[in-house]
């Protein structure tokens, strides 16, 4: 059943794709090869009338996922932040896919919050309003704690949507195989693996608990941050299909009017919102991965609120010390460093030529740092970008390709509060920070000092190691072996047991 369930969704994707108009559209933005394009276009046409019409004022792709129902909208999302799968532009055109739907009816959703939260309705809140906002998976409540009195919005699951998903994510997979199958060239984007990316946030984002803990952890890391807020979980209100947050008002971070009628300053607004989202990813390796307009607000007193925790991004300290350095590159032109960091970190093949790869990097930095201000684009460069790894071999990372395409979006939110922003030199400062906090002696040290608390750790076993060590490199008959060398882990742990006891020996006279 499964798979004839899985083909027959497939055929109805296809169909609505053909029919809206999105099919074209889609094989030309993957890079189909003309002969493939044709088939496909000619397979799907016979089955184009069991295709579903969609809203005729949208875009086409647009269209058709909308069309298609709440997990092609959600995986519409995920692919907006994956340029180089999709492209730039349909990337742009997929950010603003339509994501309000009709809400469901009142008392499914009180019954819903009274079933996860285990009392009734009118106990928990003294006020609990009709939806202010209907999207994809969820729906927001406006309402009022009773213990507490505090204003609250209440995100409720739609009924039935885990399975909804979990039956497309099905017919997903089957998708992604079909292409690796037919298009190898494809293979080096990992479909597969990007439907596992889509099936991991989704699902993280059906657990409400998960977007909760979300929350609750970029609260903590940027609570000190001077002009942000982000509102504070409920954890007591909050489960599986429920979830509660502090309030926040403020006006739209896309209603410019709004903003100057607050007497706000949108030149410095912008410059914060890159800073702030540059030092939370350097800073933190923690950082909101959906930061458009639409996530985010103003309040009276200027600071700049986030919402929407569903997706949020991840880079370990290594990454975030090989991404700072890279920008750093591109600031100071240094296009050769850019280019050994590539080597360093493994993303470029150790056989190809580090000197070519540093020539291409030039070709695509200096045009953009010739341009004025106002075109100076961070997504022109990660498109040059794109190309040029691709050339040279580099495999896709989700992480950094998900933390750059988060930067051409929140590029987009300055711009359109300030068109002549010059991101390179508002986010010169941030990098430069991090450059000297993170890749000098002081970070030397501490990374000395951690690593001896992790030896720390160990330290009651490192005896032991030792010894098993020096027992095996002995005959059996206990002799030592001759014209054998004692092998250098040995070495090794001997020498970092020394030099664990002599720091803790230093500590100790210290």
């Amino acid at each position: 059943m499964k798979g004839p369930h899985n083909i027959w969704r497939l055929i109805r994707t296809g169909a609505t794709f053909e029919r809206t108009g999105a099919m074209r559209v889609v094989l030309e933005a993957m890079n189909v090869p003309p002969r493939l394009r044709f088939a496909a276009r000619v397979i799907g046409w016979p089955f184009s009338f069991l295709g579903l019409k969609g809203d005729p004022d949208l875009p086409p792709v647009t269209r058709a996922l909308t069309a298609l129902g709440p997990a092609y909208i959600k995986f519409g999302q995920i692919l907006s932040t994956r340029p180089d799968i999709v492209g730039l532009d349909l990337a742009n055109q997929l950010r603003y896919l339509q994501d309000k739907l009709p809400p469901f009816p009142m008392d499914q959703a009180r019954h819903l919050v009274e079933a996860e939260l285990g009392q009734p309705i009118d106990a928990l809140f003294s006020e609990f309003s009709e939806p202010v906002a209907a999207a994809s998976i969820a729906q927001v409540h406006k309402a009022r704690v009773a213990e507490t009195g505090e204003e609250v919005a209440v995100k409720v699951l739609r009924p039935g949507i885990v399975r909804a998903f979990r039956r497309d994510i099905d017919a997903f997979y089957l998708s992604a195989a079909i292409i690796e199958r037919l298009l190898p060239s494809t293979r080096r984007l990992r479909p597969t693996d990007v439907i596992a990316h889509f099936e991991g946030v989704v699902m993280g984002e059906l657990d409400l608990r998960l977007e909760t803990a979300a929350a609750a952890e970029f609260y903590a890391n940027t609570e000190a941050d001077e002009g942000f807020r982000v509102p504070r979980p409920v954890w007591h209100l909050s489960a599986r299909q429920v979830m509660t947050l502090g309030w926040a008002e403020g006006a739209p971070l896309g209603d410019n009017d709004a903003i100057d009628a607050l007497g706000i300053d949108r030149t410095e607004l912008g410059e914060r919102v890159l800073q702030l989202f540059l030092k939370h990813a350097l800073r933190d390796g923690y950082f909101h991965a959906d930061m458009h307009q639409g996530n985010l607000k103003v309040a009276s007193n200027g600071d700049l609120i986030a919402y929407d925790f569903g997706i949020m991004g991840t880079i370990d300290e290594y990454t975030r010390r090989v991404y700072a350095e890279i920008l750093y590159g591109f600031i100071r032109k240094d296009y050769r460093r850019v280019a050994e960091v590539h080597f360093e970190a493994g993303y470029v093949p150790a056989d190809r030529d580090i000197d070519e790869f540093a020539r291409a990097l030039r070709s695509v930095g200096e045009p953009i740092f010739g341009m004025d201000a106002t075109r100076i684009s961070m997504a022109r460069l990660l498109n040059y970008l794109f190309e040029v790894t691709e050339r040279f071999g580099m495999q896709t990372r989700t992480e950094l390709i998900l933390l750059q395409r988060t930067m051409v979006v929140v590029e987009g939110v300055a711009r359109s509060l300030n068109p002549s922003i010059n991101i390179w030199h508002v986010a010169q400062p941030v990098v430069e920070d991090y450059i000297r906090t993170n890749l000098g002696p002081a970070a030397l040290a501490r990374d000395l000092i951690r690593t001896a608390r992790v030896l720390g750790r160990f330290g009651p076993h490192l005896p032991a190691a030792v010894e098993a060590a020096l027992i095996r490199v002995r005959q059996p008959s206990g002799r030592v072996a001759e014209r054998r060398r004692i092998p250098g882990f040995v070495w090794f742990i001997a020498g970092v047991g020394t030099m664990w006891a002599v720091f803790l020996a230093l500590l100790h006279v210290s």
